[in-house]
């Protein structure tokens, strides 16, 4: 079985969109409390994802250095986006600037920036993490829409911008990672970290806000 393939079925098996938060998105069971808190938490990450990037192009062969540029320069850009989806549920952009999540968000970015020292062991956490994005996306579009009441361009811009970048990004980490030298079994362990971090940052919204 390709490294790819196994990575595929273990997000599968482990998807997010299973998760207790992420169903009562989808189920139209979240309160406005528990989305704001959401908007508060996840921006720990949002604002984090750059910053992930870096170490990664530092290590990179020339050939995708500026691919990769170019994925984290959005990555930059969407930080703007969901400010927006967060004042639309009535966190200020002082307050989400100035939040600094709680113990359990914070063991998950710290987690998934761990994962990052590396070339081919920051694309898999990446691929990890950015795999399934567009379709958490469009379900989250889905529930906002049909349950939330909220469809505005600053409710949704994040998440429609995320239904079509990270099927760039995530087929870029993918190239990275069909020619990678690295021991398959390292790559597998970072992708169960990943996506452990990426269940624990929804923990601590569920754990916090519902």
């Amino acid at each position: 079985m390709s490294i790819i393939k196994k990575i595929d079925e273990m997000i599968e098996e482990r998807s997010l969109l299973k998760h207790p938060f992420y169903q009562m998105w989808s189920d139209g069971k979240l309160t406005q409390v528990s989305l704001a808190g959401y908007s508060k938490e996840y921006f720990q990450l949002v604002k984090a994802v750059p910053k992930f990037m870096t170490p990664i192009i530092e290590n990179a062969p020339e050939t995708v250095v500026s691919e990769l540029i170019e994925n984290q320069q959005e990555e930059s850009d969407h930080i703007k986006p969901w400010i927006s989806f967060a004042g639309e549920l009535g966190i200020s952009e002082d307050e989400l600037i100035s939040y600094s999540g709680t113990s359990k968000t914070n063991k998950a970015v710290s987690d998934l920036t761990a994962l990052m020292d590396t070339f081919e062991g920051g694309a898999c956490a990446m691929y990890a993490f950015e795999k399934e994005i567009p379709k958490i996306s469009q379900t989250k579009l889905d529930g906002l829409a049909e349950f939330y009441e909220l469809t505005s361009h600053d409710a949704t811009e994040y998440f429609t911008l995320h239904t079509e970048a990270d099927i760039r990004h995530a087929a870029s980490w993918r190239n990275i990672l069909e020619k990678s030298s690295t021991d398959t079994s390292n790559l597998i362990e970072i992708a169960d970290k990943s996506i452990s971090a990426q269940n624990l940052l929804l923990d601590s919204c569920y754990e916090e806000y519902c």
